[in-house]
């Protein structure tokens, strides 16, 4: 089984690292990198850096497909050279995934339309502009098709695809090794439960 993680300029880090910890420890995978051009590739800060060692050509075949967001791939999103590899992995692929704004890579590709799928809060609309119908959900399955909301949401679709690929017990042990037990010190993860004020500054900062 081989698992390939799509790298694009200003990539999300916990985006394609959650998800990764998850998956690369199904039995018998093997997780890559790709990117265009094999080498580093920034996150949105441009403070870290991940590396691809395989071209976009060395992967035409993996059986799942990972790609990750980011606050800004307007410009990413038009990239033909990703939008062509993500249409040809997906006609063998098994699961096709995203997380955050990764889902709007897909939708551009045009393999979410009319598809339940949802992305971070924040991109919504976004989304729905690109033909497929958004939900709130946290992680959305439409057939070979799953799609996670915002950044940390990719550790919850990573373990939903462990659990359907080899069975529960591996999933629980999986999260039992990395020690999964979220106890936030704060209820605002998402828009419906953070103080009005915050979700008004974060939408007018994205604006």
């Amino acid at each position: 089984m081989q698992i390939a993680i799509l790298l694009h300029p200003g990539f999300t880090a916990l985006d394609a690292v959650g998800p990764f910890e998850m998956v690369s420890q199904l039995p018998g995978a093997e997780t890559v990198f790709v990117t265009k051009e094999a080498g580093p590739v920034r996150n949105d800060q441009g403070n870290l850096a991940l590396v691809a060692d395989r071209t976009l050509a060395e992967v035409p075949r993996p059986d799942i497909v990972l790609v990750p967001g980011g606050p800004d791939v307007a410009e990413a999103t038009r990239d033909e050279d990703l939008l062509d590899w993500l249409r040809a992995v997906d006609a063998t692929s098994t699961w096709t995934t995203s997380v955050c704004t990764g889902s709007l890579f897909l939708a551009a590709a045009g393999l979410l339309k009319g598809r339940r799928a949802t992305t971070h809060w924040l991109a919504m609309d976004d989304l729905k502009a690109l033909g497929a119908e958004p939900t709130g959900e946290r992680v959305v399955f439409d057939g070979k098709y799953v799609t996670a909301a915002g950044v940390s949401s990719g550790i919850d679709m990573a373990l939903h695809l462990v659990g359907r690929i080899a069975g529960d017990g591996v999933a629980q042990t999986v999260q039992l090794m990395t020690e999964y037990d979220p106890e936030p010190p704060y209820d605002a993860g998402s828009p419906g439960k953070a103080p009005a004020a915050i979700v008004a500054r974060c939408r007018n900062e994205a604006a």
